[in-house]
């Protein structure tokens, strides 16, 4: 066999092993939507902004296999997502907590945890700083610590950022890095991980906060204590500032739920999960 000849034979392997990895992975998507197959109607999800992108992704997915399906996304922080699926407005409310009892209990809620989150300070990516103690945090959101210069960095008022009372962002962050201390009354409050990415990323003297899954390269995330807030730390339980993100809906879901819940779970799911920044849940 020439040296021509063989380099065809591979070139015609290689193409039978590519169509084969295709046709896999083709099977392999459409198997993990099989369960969509016959369904029709709408699920509305609201809530937790740090699940948009899981939700988003999914509800594309699901919508193009199924065009007789709608699947609509909206954020509004875990408080919304709790009220809102309690009162029979949405078919899923998405929190970035637990439920209280109390929630549970007046609405007859189911959770359904499926991704693991960090919280992370985030700083302008221009400010010198790259790490703080979580005391100095707490001195600087309670409003103790007022300048920059105080922690190390340059001459200029700290701008503080925070979120509002039904974010579920905000209230892991108060509680395991503030441990429920005061936030300053004068702080910027803003709407969701997103907002929170734009308005510090816009102020070269601001400080806040997000959804490790939200960082990217026009933030800076800050290290807490000499750890980096990443989700392998928030995984290993180095980084302490960590939240489960949890669908909930009221009582046992419809089919047409269910089977997106299980989809979010499956396979196909995990990928969507860790392509947006979370750590799926085992």
């Amino acid at each position: 066999m020439n040296s021509k000849t063989k380099k065809s034979l591979w070139m015609v392997l290689l193409g039978v092993v590519a169509v084969f990895f295709c046709s896999s992975a083709g099977t392999a998507s459409a198997a993990a939507l099989d369960s969509f197959a016959g369904l029709e109607g709408t699920i509305d999800i609201a809530g937790g902004t740090a699940h948009i992108p899981v939700m988003t992704d999914a509800a594309k997915n699901i919508m193009t296999f199924n065009p007789k399906i709608r699947i609509t996304v909206e954020g509004g922080g875990s408080g919304i997502g709790v009220q809102k699926v309690g009162e029979g407005l949405v078919s899923i409310g998405n929190t970035g907590r637990a439920l209280s009892e109390e929630e549970i209990a007046k609405y007859g809620l189911k959770s359904y945890p499926f991704a693991l989150d960090g919280v992370a300070v985030i700083i302008h990516p221009d400010n010198p700083l790259s790490g703080l103690a979580a005391e100095q945090i707490r001195d600087i959101f309670s409003g103790k610590i007022t300048n920059w210069k105080e922690v190390g960095g340059k001459d200029g008022a700290i701008h503080l950022f925070t979120r509002d009372e039904a974010s579920g962002t905000r209230e892991v962050f108060w509680e395991k890095l503030l441990k429920k201390g005061p936030i300053a009354t004068g702080a910027n409050v803003v709407a969701s991980n997103g907002a929170m990415k734009s308005a510090v990323a816009q102020d070269k003297d601001a400080i806040g906060y997000a959804g490790i899954g939200h960082v990217d390269q026009t933030v800076k995330a800050v290290v807490l204590d000499g750890v980096a807030p990443s989700q392998e730390n928030a995984m290993k339980g180095s980084y302490p500032v960590v939240r489960k993100l949890y669908m909930n809906t009221k009582g046992e879901p419809s089919k047409l739920v269910k089977a997106f819940i299980d989809y979010i779970l499956s396979p196909e799911g995990t990928a969507i999960i860790t392509k947006s920044g979370y750590l799926p849940l085992k």
